[in-house]
């Protein structure tokens, strides 16, 4: 059940990251926030980024097998990494419609995937 709720926490803290760092170009298209100074721009994601870490500092304390999770420190890090890039790829599809899966971005896909399955052979 730890390792369900470590990969809850990491996709809820990786939605949160990938607004907090992506979210302000699409926000962009709006009159208000395209006014806002770079510092205002700044604030509001760095208040968004507050709920990634409130996700992501307790994925990895119920995870890690040294708090008795059933992760490694190398299985979380690949694990944050891929479920980034699967929020991140989600999120461009669906958010910023003009960008599109490309065949090198499906064999790099693949090649994480891979890394999934190296990281976690004993």
């Amino acid at each position: 059940m730890n390792g369900i709720n470590t990969i809850l926490l990491l996709i809820a803290s990786n939605v949160f990251m990938t607004f907090a760092w992506y979210g302000h170009l699409k926000m962009a298209e709006f009159s208000w926030f395209k006014t806002l100074p770079l510092i205002g721009v700044i604030a509001i994601s760095w208040g968004i980024a507050f709920f990634e870490y409130c996700c992501q500092v307790p994925a990895n304390r119920i995870g890690f097998e040294g708090n008795g999770g059933p992760f490694n420190l190398m299985q979380l890090k690949v694990l944050q990494e891929v479920i980034s890039l699967i929020v991140f790829t989600l999120f461009s599809i669906l958010v910023f419609k003009g960008q599109a899966l490309q065949w090198n971005h499906l064999v790099a896909f693949l090649c994480l995937i891979m890394a999934v399955y190296f990281i976690f052979l004993k």
